[in-house]
C-alpha cells in the first residue's frame, strides 16, 4: 500500500460510496496485515526473551563452573607446588647426606693410605737396613782361592 492519502470524487451527499469502502477495506486489510506482524513480531520477540533467559542461566552457570575450576585449578597447583618442594627438601637432605657419608668414607680411605704408606716407609727402611747388613756380611765372607786348573790340564796331556 503506497503511503499517499486517497482522494475520493464528491458525489450527491458526500463522497463516492464504493471508493471509500474500497479504501477503508485495504486499511483494514493492511492494519489486519499489520497486526499479524506485530503479534509475530511480539511471539519472536518473547521466545527470543525465553533464549536470552536461559542464555543468561547457561552463561551464569558456566560462569560458575569456570569460578570452581578456577579454583581446583589453583588448589591443584598449590598442592603440586607444595609436594614438588617437598620432593626438592627430601632429593636436597639425601644428597647432603651422600655428599656427608662420601666425605667420611674419604677421609677414613685417604687415613688408611696415609697410614699404609708411613708403614710402607718403615718397611722400606727396615729392608734396606737388613739388605745393607746383608751385603756388609757377604763383603766379609772371603772365599777360598780357586786351584789352579793349569795342572790339570798338564796331567791330562800327559795320560794321553
Amino acid at each position: 500500500m503506497s503511503t499517499q492519502r486517497p482522494t475520493f470524487k464528491v458525489v450527491k451527499n458526500g463522497y463516492d460510496r464504493f471508493a471509500v469502502d474500497d479504501a477503508v477495506e485495504r486499511y483494514a486489510s493492511r492494519v489486519d496485515e499489520l497486526e499479524r506482524r506485530v503479534a509475530a513480531y511480539e511471539q519472536e520477540l518473547s521466545e527470543l526473551k525465553q533464549k536470552m533467559s536461559s542464555m543468561k542461566a547457561h552463561y551464569a552457570k558456566l560462569q560458575q563452573t569456570l569460578s570452581a575450576e578456577k579454583k581446583a585449578a589453583d588448589n591443584l597447583t598449590r598442592i603440586s607446588l607444595k609436594e614438588a618442594n617437598e620432593i626438592i627438601e627430601t632429593a636436597q637432605r639425601n644428597a647432603d647426606t651422600i655428599v656427608s657419608e662420601s666425605l667420611k668414607t674419604a677421609r677414613t680411605i685417604l687415613s688408611d693410605l696415609a697410614q699404609l704408606y708411613n708403614d710402607a716407609d718403615v718397611v722400606k727402611e727396615e729392608t734396606k737396613m737388613k739388605l745393607n747388613d746383608l751385603v756388609e756380611e757377604l763383603d766379609q765372607i772371603t772365599l777360598p782361592r780357586m786351584p789352579d786348573i793349569e795342572w790339570l790340564r798338564e796331567a791330562e796331556e800327559k795320560m794321553r
